[in-house]
């Protein structure tokens, strides 16, 4: 690759392009129990496993699976918090030259039933606490494995469940049972090649219908790799022995997703949290002297600066770096940050780019800016009318980006692929522009999507709930400013002739058909909506007013 204006904003060790291993992505979890065999991999509510015995239950669950009938290929299903069972899990899939589909566990029966649907997935790996929706999918979809632990199977104290516990009906397997009763921890005996498929990580889109990208082992290892060198102007000062990181980002997203290879490149022991709770986050910080890595989005991190024990506990001398992404970060909350002492990084990324492609340096890194390009990663800025024209510099433009860690395309959609991917540029759909020494600032999203406490949301798909209320004539769901997640939902709503449905009565409907995430936290009633002349409803216009609104109450 070329040299490129952002190459001299690089810290001082990061290189400006790389050599990526030929090698399948399983080959992090070899490399990292061949180096770290005695440290802790994994420590989960204080329980901690060893990077040789996490790669012993992956490869003994990798060679169940193959033995329950998973082959090279077949789409397998991830919906787990973050937990032990997770990695080995993720691992063990793609060992078996199969392909992870992950799942948020909190999606409701509708959410997940399309991804079922749209992969062909016959084996699901999930846990109790969801288990009555995942039986119904799983019957009513014809998935042929169920496989189901709790999250406390590995938790020191706790009392292993079995087949009964669960009520685990035929076809449905007990996850430790399985690694148990399997005795072969050999490397399986299947071919898995860079160009293979490994991940299937859905997405939404502007028409909010979920698409699946397409990632190889490829595109995954690379991004890994770009991951361990960009960081390294500061991993390089801590022994590999005292690396950490606070994972609390869920795995079965993209973002967590890297945050796992990242770590087992790093030998770096992951220290897993199922959600983010503040209290539970403060308590683990003061067991720990020194967190090397905590990946995050702004809102975990207004809400650890301003707890009451920061203090107390020298949050400053505990972390080594807030890393974020998902939703831009305040500069007073950067200000605030960097006056503890705590390195700060932001950046920029995608499912289709396996994570982030822009991110900013550690060292040389600019309030405000999502940063610039990685190594080996190109981009543009286009007209957003035409999609083709580069901007002058200085305007905004839709950002383009090839990199090798961009998608192969969309799962089972080759009509979307052939709009997004053209002469191997991905158009992301994201507005920027760029400052005389290459560093991005995000302006406008050419997408509806919003981006609410880190968690993107596509207001299109809230609509279509809305319109399913028998008592709706039209809707719109808009994101609109909101202190503490960046943006929350509001739906507008028109309701039919001589209907009369309260606020909480569209928020309950919503709740049944939709994760939590992306239920409308307000509603206003309207007796119609702004249209265009053709009728179009514009979603712009309501986000306009909201804007004005929090303007005038912020004067």
């Amino acid at each position: 690759m070329t040299s490129k204006p952002w190459h001299n904003f690089y810290d001082y060790n990061v290189p400006t392009t790389l050599r990526y291993p030929k090698f399948p992505l399983q080959n992090l979890m070899h490399l990292a129990a061949s180096q770290f065999p005695h440290k802790t991999a994994i420590d989960f509510c204080g329980t901690q496993m060893t990077f040789a015995r996490l790669r012993s239950e992956m490869l003994r669950l990798a060679n169940a699976l193959t033995a329950l009938g998973v082959q090279k290929g077949d789409r397998v299903g991830i919906a787990l918090p973050n937990c032990p069972q997770y990695v080995m899990t993720y691992y063990a899939i793609i060992s078996a030259g199969a392909i992870v589909v992950n799942m948020n566990p909190l999606y409701t029966y509708d959410e997940l039933k399309f991804m079922i649907e749209n992969t062909a997935m016959q084996t699901l790996v999930t846990f109790d606490a969801v288990l009555p929706t995942m039986k119904k999918l799983a019957k009513d979809l014809g998935v042929k494995r169920l496989i189901v632990t709790r999250v406390t199977d590995y938790i020191d104290g706790q009392k292993k469940n079995d087949t009964r516990d669960l009520d685990l009906e035929d076809g449905c397997f007990h996850f430790s049972k399985l690694i148990e009763d399997c005795r072969d921890a050999r490397l399986p005996r299947v071919s898995v090649g860079l160009q293979d498929a490994a991940m299937i990580q859905f997405t939404g889109g502007t028409t909010g219908v979920p698409k699946g990208a397409l990632l190889t082992h490829a595109n995954v290892v690379s991004e890994a790799f770009q991951a361990l060198h960009w960081f390294n102007s500061l991993m390089i000062y801590t022994p590999f022995e005292k690396r950490t990181a606070l994972v609390t980002i869920p795995q079965f997203h993209i973002y967590g997703n890297t945050c796992v290879n990242w770590a087992l490149l790093n030998g770096a022991t992951q220290i897993l949290m199922p959600r983010f709770d503040l209290q539970e986050c403060i308590d683990i910080l003061k067991k720990n002297e020194q967190i090397t890595f905590f990946p995050c989005v702004p809102t975990m991190i207004t809400a650890l600066v301003n707890h009451p024990q920061a203090d107390e506990i020298g949050l400053g001398e505990r972390l080594r770096l807030f890393f974020t992404g998902g939703a831009p970060m305040p500069l007073e909350l950067i200000a605030r940050v960097k006056d503890m002492g705590i390195n700060f990084g932001e950046g920029w990324g995608m499912s289709e780019t396996t994570s982030f492609g822009i991110c900013s340096p550690i060292m040389m890194n600019k309030p405000g800016s999502i940063g610039i390009p990685v190594m080996d990663v190109d981009i543009r800025l286009v007209d957003v009318e035409d999609g083709v024209e580069d901007v002058k510099p200085g305007d905004p433009g839709e950002i383009l980006i090839k990199a090798p860690s961009v998608m192969q395309g969309y799962w089972n959609n080759p009509e979307e692929t052939q709009r997004q991917l053209v002469d191997g540029w991905l158009h992301t759909g994201d507005i920027a522009r760029a400052d005389e020494d290459g560093y991005l600032y995000i302006v406008d999203r050419k997408k509806d999507m919003v981006i609410a406490g880190g968690f993107n949301i596509y207001p299109r798909e809230i609509d279509e709930v809305l319109y399913q209320h028998p008592q709706v004539a039209e809707a719109m769901a808009v994101g609109v400013p909101d202190d503490y997640r960046g943006e929350t939902i509001k739906a507008f709503v028109v309701l039919q002739p001589g209907a009369q449905v309260t606020e909480k009565e569209i928020v309950t409907f919503c709740k049944q058909k939709l994760a939590a995430y992306k239920v409308p936290k307000l509603v206003e009633f309207r007796e119609s909506l702004p249209k265009s002349a053709v009728g179009k409803l514009l979603r712009k216009i309501l986000r306009e007013e909201e804007i004005a609104k929090t303007a005038q109450r912020n004067t």
